[in-house]
């Protein structure tokens, strides 16, 4: 499915993660005629170092690849970070999304690289949406089947209706949303600059339960809401966090109408990597970042230090160091203190407390690969699949099926959980986890064997248990907004004193919008900006840039 069949399902203009923080138009820059900008002669082919082979470090290894630099990519694991799609033995294709898997429409500015390395999408079987089919929703051990919200108890649609009239009354939701459709700058900062302050040291469930509509309402309301939600599955996972993290998401879409990636996801950085993209600067014909590189990233980084003569010195896990004008480092900020040893001059002190107070949260998947999508059967006694996408406030919490066809095994998602409920599987190994996951599944079909359709070995993941992620995202506290704010405008360093200079971050933590990779993709635009200036280069005057812009439009800073 191209970009043209990703189409916002209301006719209206699209909403698009376009800000609210900074309302800058990252799909529009770097699809312009004009490029993103051009560098000194004398500094063509100068060496840039990346740290990390995820989506954030490819999207900028490559754009500053086609500028005319050489950027040269520290990988410590596997390239593609937490664009992480395992193949199960055996099965050509059938694979396990173990980090991203469902991407919004809205994410434009990565599905620009979809699109350019030519890959197909189609709508993620998230409940109550056509692609799942049907949805069970179980709680208190009674559960409910439904193809669409209608169908479930009444209660269900108090709940969505009270959701919606509190964004409304709280956020004047439709207002900024119109303002995003529209592109309306001017409107859009005025509207969301006055929920900052009001909401960044207020959380979530703060937000539900004082709200006019909810606290008409039950507790049962409440606990509904937080245990299946609407759109992607339950929110009370997300309680805790700074209810400005809960108005990115559901402002622009990120939790609505999500496409998944045929084939895997980690296709892209992967085909990134690969492509040879059409008339780069300074380099010949057929250069792409693997030729570069002669084939593999380097191995992973162990120190960066500030060398005698200015440059960043960079010192890889075999003791090799380089020397570089500028470094990218878009791995998870905890990884500078617990993974490099990073020259702590290289930072304000500030910025420490920035990246130190980083706060991620865990995330545990598991997966089975089945012989057939069995699931689509009918139950002989109701006339219903024979089992469905799962809500429930068992052990699993989020059940996904995804059918790769009638001729090709299917893959089960047996549980999608987080925080205290990913905790509950990280001491487990993978078989106690499926069978954990089947016993509570069992409990909701009790008709069902699904260990008879099971083939192949399962696969599994707990984000938090990896040296080199720590977490699976990022899920900024209250008082978190300012921690964000300084991370986020590092890429402008026109004023900061000489030792700090040179030192770019990307990637989720750095972004607004944690868990969603167009937040990744957007902060590595920033950093080839940041890069770009770094060089003495400069953007076209008929496409400027962030960092042009960032000084009218960039995110309000609190005061300390």
């Amino acid at each position: 499915m191209t970009a043209s069949n990703r189409v916002d399902p209301s006719g209206k203009k699209p909403i698009t993660i376009f800000g609210p923080d900074f309302p800058f138009g990252f799909d529009d820059w770097i699809q312009h005629p004009a490029g993103l900008g051009s560098l000194p002669a004398e500094h063509l082919g100068a060496e840039v170092a990346i740290v990390g082979a995820g989506i954030s470090g490819l999207v900028a290894a490559y754009e500053l690849m086609k500028l005319g630099l050489k950027p040269v990519v520290y990988e410590a694991a596997k390239m593609g970070g937490r664009l992480r799609s395992e193949a199960f033995n055996g099965a050509d294709g059938v694979i396990a999304e173990l980090g991203g898997m469902r991407f919004p429409i809205s994410s434009t500015a990565f599905y620009h690289y979809v699109d350019k390395v030519g890959l197909e999408t189609r709508p993620f079987p998230n409940p109550l949406t056509p692609a799942s089919g049907s949805t069970v929703v179980d709680l208190e051990g009674v559960s409910h089947y439904a193809e669409k919200l209608d169908d479930l108890p009444v209660i269900f649609r108090e709940v969505a209706q009270a959701w919606a009239e509190a964004l409304e009354d709280g956020a004047r939701f439709s207002d900024i949303q119109d303002a995003i459709r529209e592109r309306d700058v001017v409107k859009l900062k005025a509207l969301w600059d006055e929920l900052v302050p009001l909401w960044d040291d207020r959380t979530f469930y703060d937000f539900v339960a004082t709200s006019k509509a909810f606290s008409k309402l039950s507790f049962l309301h409440r606990e509904i809401f937080g245990q299946v939600g609407f759109g992607t599955g339950g929110w009370d996972s997300d309680f805790p966090n700074s209810m400005l993290e809960i108005f990115r998401v559901v402002m622009t879409n990120c939790d609505d109408n999500q496409h998944l990636v045929v084939g895997g996801v980690e296709q892209v950085p992967r085909r990134l990597w690969s492509h040879v993209p059409e008339s780069p600067a300074h380099w010949p014909a057929g250069t792409s970042l693997a030729s570069l590189h002669r084939g593999a990233p380097r191995s992973g980084v162990a120190k960066i230090a500030r060398a005698a003569n200015g440059q960043l010195a960079i010192t890889d896990y075999l003791g090799d160091t380089r020397e570089y004008a500028a470094v990218l480092v878009t791995c998870q900020s905890w990884l500078l203190t617990t993974q490099i040893e990073c020259e702590e001059s290289l930072f304000s002190q500030k910025m420490w407390m920035a990246l130190d107070r980083t706060r991620y949260m865990q995330a545990s998947k598991t997966f089975v690969m089945v012989d057939r999508p069995f699931w689509k059967d009918k139950d002989p006694q109701t006339g219903r699949d024979l089992m469905s996408m799962t809500l429930t406030d068992r052990l699993t919490r989020g059940t996904y099926l995804f059918d790769n066809g009638d001729d090709k095994p299917g893959v089960i998602c047996l549980s999608y959980s987080w925080m205290s409920d990913a905790m509950k599987m990280l001491p487990h190994p993978v078989e106690k986890r499926v069978q954990l996951s089947l016993n509570a599944l069992k409990k909701i079909y009790p008709t069902v064997d699904i260990s008879t359709h099971i083939i192949g070995n399962p696969i599994t993941v707990s984000w938090e248990s990896d040296p080199h992620f720590l977490g699976a995202f990022k899920g900024a506290l209250p008082g978190h907004y300012r921690y964000n704010q300084r991370m986020y405008a590092h890429f402008m360093q026109a004023d900061m004193p000489a030792e700090h200079k040179g030192i770019f971050i990307a990637g989720d933590d750095v972004s607004w919008t944690p868990a969603w990779v167009e937040g990744a993709v957007q902060t590595s635009l920033n950093a080839v900006w940041g890069i770009i200036k770094h060089f003495g280069g400069h953007t076209h005057a008929d496409n400027p840039g962030p960092g042009d812009l960032f000084p009218t439009l960039g995110p309000i800073v609190l005061a300390d």
